[in-house]
């Protein structure tokens, strides 16, 4: 049987509402896991390394953190995870900021019956203790078309760990029902919700309607944390704003953006 570690409890306080920062707590010999390069700011007292793996592998040996380090590989993450802890006298701050715009999700993991499986690139911190390992999808549809790809993080524990999603997150609560969603705004769920994929609706609409080929379904009984804004369609928008990048200098909605967009073409 695997043995399961204890999460250090660590307070926290979240800042701002669409570009969000949380702060977190650590009393004297506390430690929080986080992904390379997420830390705002934090306190003096605080000290931090780079280490393989997410500390729960200790008891496996160097071979064992070489191969949970491997499998962050695989989802496309850093090889190396950031620990920081607490090694002054008193309480101290450590911050971590949101990649781009959206929410900042607590989560207690002890209420989501210690596990839950999230996009790849939704995870920015969380206790020590917490095991961060990958989740592959035994379905041949979402494997090959779902929007986050074959691959999603698995995260188990009993402490507090923080997601960020785009724009606006929304949690629903299933009890046997079933939800359509496109495949970018699923963020997280819990044991209990079953995910795969299926068409968008005959071929007219899978080519012309703009919502994409393919749909998530989640059903079962569970939590579901979906956003209204991935980031693959905050960059895709960018994109096409930018010079030269398909967008629009004279404006969207512009009648000389659109002309002069017909004549470029040309």
């Amino acid at each position: 049987m695997e043995r399961v570690m204890r999460s250090h409890e660590i307070d926290y306080r979240l800042i701002g509402d669409d570009m969000q920062v949380v702060e977190v707590e650590l009393d004297p010999h506390e430690t929080v896991i986080a992904e390379a390069g997420a830390m705002a700011w934090m306190e003096d007292g605080i000290g931090f390394e780079a280490k393989m793996g997410d500390g729960t592998e200790t008891d496996n040996g160097f071979f064992g953190k070489v191969l949970g380090a491997g499998k962050r590989l695989v989802t496309g993450e850093s090889l190396f995870m950031t620990h920081f802890t607490n090694r002054g006298a008193g309480k101290k701050i450590v911050a971590f900021g949101a990649p781009y715009p959206g929410k900042i999700i607590p989560m207690d993991m002890a209420e989501h019956g210690n596990a839950i499986t999230c996009q790849k690139d939704a995870f920015l911190c969380a206790a020590m203790g917490t095991k961060i390992d990958i989740s592959f999808s035994r379905k041949i549809g979402r494997g090959l078309f779902g929007g986050e790809g074959f691959i999603m993080e698995r995260l188990s524990g009993d402490g507090m760990a923080f997601l960020h999603a785009g724009g606006t997150v929304v949690q629903k609560e299933l009890k046997g029902e079933t939800i359509f969603v496109d495949t970018g705004c699923v963020v997280a769920y819990t044991d209990g919700i079953d995910f795969d994929i299926q068409k968008a609706g005959g071929l007219k609409s899978m080519i012309f309607g703009g919502e994409g080929i393919f749909l998530a379904v989640l059903k079962g009984h569970g939590t579901v944390y979906l956003q209204s804004l991935p980031f693959s369609r905050l960059a895709d928008r960018i994109l096409q704003a930018a010079p030269g990048g398909g967008g629009n200098d004279q404006g969207e909605g512009s009648v000389l953006g659109g002309l002069s967009n017909i004549f470029e073409n040309r």
